[in-house]
């Protein structure tokens, strides 16, 4: 992925996936009814805390709570920084 930040402690920095644009029955979704992923890819990993080693690793496509993380822009893309903790399962 080539993200130039490192998360510190338990953080995690997630890309997250493009929202849905087509139904599964072949509807076009219009933009302004589409709603934010709850889905990721991980970018980056902190290193864990003492007595907490991290789960998820850089690659993996996990699920987030609605208002998980904070919002962030680096290189003209949007990321999210949230703790592991924040983060529901590992697709």
């Amino acid at each position: 992925m080539g993200v130039n930040i490192k998360p510190l402690s338990d953080r995690v920095v997630v890309e997250p996936l493009p929202a849905e644009t087509q139904t599964a029955s072949g509807l076009f979704i219009p933009d302004s009814a589409q709603e934010k992923q709850q889905k990721g890819k991980v970018a980056a990993v902190g290193g864990g805390k003492k007595d907490h080693d991290m789960t998820v690793k850089v690659g993996d496509t996990v699920l987030y709570g609605k208002y998980s993380g904070t919002e962030l822009k680096l290189d003209g893309k949007d990321y999210l920084i949230m703790r592991e903790d924040d983060i529901l399962a590992i697709v």
